[in-house]
């Protein structure tokens, strides 16, 4: 792939970014502007450089199957962009940021063209385009006669064939204009592809898997049992695999629809993908709820299992032994999915857990934070630092381990 220092002859040239602004704001207060930061370093590239950069991003979710159009107007205005503008225009002053709220048409087109070297716009919310999400031909082709050049720096993003990150650059690819990623793509493919693509030394390769349910999860499921030399599983999703081998687990969330599949899944394994062997149960999430440790084994004897109206929600001390032992001898490691609930403080135990047994691997070997709600408990916890690589997407990096390093928005660029 082309990369954003590849580029030639920016000096002049309008050149498309797509970025991930999809930040958590309410009412217009950015409460986490790290995804602008992080795009920050390509932006601030192609500035330098004399490029008249046109960014676009997705914030939020607009329901087009809505049929009250008030109600879709309501979301549009929850999702407004205007104020990243603001944000991004603290972020790199003196250099101009403008703002249109227009995101087609002749006003948007007339902001481009007033745009001089070294200028930014950032256009208001692609997904108030009913067409954004279906790749829409007239308005990717709409958006690319805007620009000279495009950079695909949203990794969040590239696992949807949207218009603004495949029909775009596909049109300008095919125009013979440059198509190139963003620095941001760059560490997001270069580490991620690590994952996929296992070196004999990145071995042994442990996946630490969490989170809700397995039905999200059975594809990257399946392709780490094909490069993985262990899959941990941990979370709620655990006590699927724990019903489907006649465990009992008590009030805890398991999917029916799912217990084939997990039976067949450990069958297949080879012992490769473990499970907790005692977990952290309670009857109730109130702070005065009664609380106990409980042995579910899944390795020899199936243990006393988890009582009627009690429900798992964390890995036992057993188990943070087990999974911290293994991954001590480690190499690589790709962690998905907290252990238990993390945001609640008596049930973090097992996400800690993991979260020093890979802070012990510094130096040692490499480690990757899948994004979402793992790299959400690793900054909450103080253990983001400590990894080598957290991905700015859950979503993407979960899919692109499923398709073995194809995404989309990546594949486009190539």
């Amino acid at each position: 792939m082309l990369t954003v220092e590849e580029m030639k002859d920016l000096q002049g040239k309008k050149v498309l970014v797509r970025v991930d602004f999809n930040v958590p704001q309410t009412a217009g207060v950015i409460r986490d502007d790290n995804r602008i930061q992080k795009a920050l370093p390509t932006i601030q590239y192609l500035t330098s450089h004399g490029a008249r950069v046109i960014l676009m991003s997705h914030l939020g979710k607009i329901k087009w199957k809505e049929p009250d159009p008030a109600k879709i107007e309501a979301m549009k205005k929850a999702n407004d962009m205007a104020c990243v503008a603001t944000r991004l225009g603290e972020l790199v002053a003196p250099t101009k940021v403008v703002f249109s709220p227009e995101t087609r048409g002749e006003g948007l087109k007339a902001k481009v063209d007033a745009l001089k070297d070294g200028e930014i716009l950032l256009v208001q919310n692609t997904r108030y385009e009913k067409g954004e999400e279906k790749n829409d031909p007239e308005l990717s082709k709409e958006w690319a006669s805007l620009a000279d050049a495009f950079v695909m720096d949203a990794f969040g993003s590239a696992h949807r064939a949207h218009a603004s990150t495949v029909g775009v650059p596909a049109i300008l690819k095919a125009e013979g204009k440059q198509v190139a990623e963003g620095y941001l793509m760059q560490v997001e493919v270069k580490n991620l592809s690590r994952c996929v693509e296992v070196a004999d030394e990145d071995r042994p390769y442990v996946a630490i898997l969490g989170g809700f349910k397995v039905s999200d999860k059975i594809k990257v499921i399946d392709s780490l049992l094909k490069k993985c030399d262990y899959v941990l599983i941990g979370g709620a999703m655990a006590y699927t695999f724990e019903k489907a081998i006649g465990l009992n687990v008590g009030k805890s969330p398991v999917e029916t629809e799912q217990l084939d599949y997990a039976l067949k899944c450990l069958k297949g394994s080879n012992g490769r993908l473990l499970l907790p062997i005692d977990a952290v149960v309670t009857d109730n999430f109130d702070e005065n709820a009664e609380r106990a440790i409980k042995t579910v084994d899944t390795v020899v004897e199936l243990g006393e299992g988890i009582p009627e109206g009690f429900e798992g929600v964390d890995i036992g001390p057993k188990t943070r032994a087990k999974y911290a032992d293994i991954i001590s001898k480690a190499k690589m490691v790709f962690w998905n999915g907290p252990m238990g609930v993390f945001e609640q403080k008596d049930f973090q135990a097992g996400t800690i857990a993991v979260c020093e047994a890979i802070k012990d691997l510094e130096g040692k070997a490499f480690s990757v934070i899948g994004g979402g709600d793992s790299a959400s408990a690793a900054k909450q916890l103080g253990y983001k630092k400590n990894f080598s690589h957290v991905s700015t997407g859950g979503g993407a990096s979960l899919e692109m381990i499923e398709t073995d390093g194809h995404l989309p928005g990546v594949d486009v660029l190539r």
